[in-house]
C-alpha cells in the first residue's frame, strides 16, 4: 500500500473543487467587494463548526490585510455578543449548506438590525443565500475524503473564496508592502520595513584603519573586528574606504609574499557603498543584493562613519 497514492489524490479533489470556483464566480462577487469597500465599520465573519474554523482564517487574513475584522460564534451571539456588531458593520456568514440552524437564527436579528450580509454556502437556494445581500456559491462536486462525507473540498473551496476577496481588496485598495508591515511589526516583514539601520548596526569599537596601515596589520584589526572588513580613513576622520577579507584574498594571490610589504591603500575598496541611518532594513538588503556585498558602511548626513551593517544583522 503506498499512502501516497492517497494523498495524491485528495490533493486532485481539492484542486479541482477550487478550479470549479471560478465559473460561479459571478456579479455577487463583486457585490460582496463593493460591500467591504464602502463598509464604514468592520466585516464580522460568522459560522458553526468547520465553517466556523475557516471563518477565523478569513477574518484573521482580511484584518492583516487591511481590512477590520474579527470572527464571531453564532452561538455566542445569543448570550450578549451581539453588542460586537454595530450598525456600518457587514456580517460574512457561511454555511455549506446554507441551512445551519444557530447561524439562521442568528440571520433576523441582523435584518432588524439592518445589517447587510454577504453569504457563502453550496446552495445558492439556500435561506443563508435567500436572506444575504449577496450569496457567493463554493458548491464542490464532492468531498475529498474517501467516504465523502468530511468537509475538506468544500472548507477548502470556502477558504479559497475568502482569500479571493482579500485579494481583490488589495488590488482595489492599493495595499502596500508597508501597510502589511504595520499590522505585523513582530514579523520578519514588519522588521525589514519597520527597523532601520540604526537599530542593527554595529557602532561601538569599529574597525577602523589609517590608509598608511601596513596591510598584515590591517589583517589583525579585521580579525579583531569579526565583520569580516575594516574601515579606512584619515585622521580628520573622512571615509576613504575599507579593506575586506576579499580584499586581502585577493592581494595574497596578486602579490604573494610581497603582499606584506603594502599598505592599506594599495589594496582597499575605495569610495565603498554606504546607506543612511534612518534606512530600512528592507532598503540595506536591496543594497547588498544588488552589488553582490555583505556590508555597508553607515554615514550620517554630514557624512561621518556612524557604523557598520551586514547581511547577518539584516536577516537574523
Amino acid at each position: 500500500m503506498d499512502c501516497r497514492e492517497y494523498a495524491i489524490q485528495c490533493m486532485k479533489d481539492e484542486a479541482q473543487a477550487i478550479l470549479d470556483l471560478i465559473p460561479q464566480l459571478d456579479d455577487n462577487f463583486t457585490h460582496a467587494v463593493k460591500l467591504i469597500m464602502e463598509c464604514q465599520g468592520k466585516v464580522i465573519v460568522t459560522g458553526v463548526g468547520k465553517s466556523g474554523h475557516v471563518g477565523e482564517k478569513i477574518a484573521a487574513t482580511l484584518a492583516s490585510l487591511g481590512t477590520p475584522s474579527f470572527f464571531l460564534n453564532p452561538l455566542d451571539a445569543y448570550h450578549g455578543d451581539l453588542g460586537m456588531v454595530a450598525t456600518g458593520d457587514v456580517v460574512m456568514a457561511i454555511s455549506y449548506s446554507g441551512y445551519t440552524d444557530e447561524l439562521l437564527r442568528f440571520i433576523p436579528l441582523l435584518i432588524e438590525r439592518k445589517i447587510p450580509i454577504i453569504g457563502l454556502s453550496g446552495n445558492p437556494h439556500s435561506l443563508l443565500a435567500k436572506y444575504s445581500a449577496c450569496h457567493l456559491n463554493i458548491k464542490v462536486k464532492h468531498e475529498a475524503d474517501p467516504l465523502r462525507l468530511a468537509p475538506t473540498s468544500s472548507t477548502t473551496a470556502t477558504m479559497v473564496m475568502g482569500d479571493a476577496l482579500a485579494c481583490a481588496l488589495v488590488r482595489l485598495r492599493q495595499f502596500k508592502a508597508q501597510d502589511f508591515a504595520q499590522f505585523h511589526p513582530g514579523g520578519s516583514l514588519g522588521k525589514r520595513l519597520l527597523s532601520h539601520a540604526r537599530d542593527y548596526m554595529v557602532s561601538h569599537d569599529l574597525p577602523i584603519v589609517s590608509p598608511t596601515t601596513k596591510v598584515v596589520d590591517a589583517i589583525i584589526t579585521i580579525s579583531n573586528g569579526k565583520l569580516g572588513l575594516a574601515i579606512v580613513m584619515d585622521a580628520s576622520e573622512r571615509l576613504l574606504g575599507i579593506i575586506t577579507d576579499g580584499d586581502v584574498r585577493r592581494a595574497v594571490q596578486r602579490h604573494g609574499r610581497e603582499m606584506f610589504d603594502l599598505v592599506v591603500t594599495d589594496i582597499m575598496t575605495p569610495s565603498p557603498k554606504t546607506v543612511s541611518p534612518d534606512a530600512s532594513l528592507s532598503e540595506v538588503d536591496e543594497i547588498l543584493r544588488r552589488h553582490s556585498i555583505h556590508a555597508l558602511v553607515v554615514t550620517d548626513i554630514d557624512g561621518k562613519v556612524v557604523g557598520i551593517i551586514d547581511s547577518f544583522r539584516v536577516m537574523s
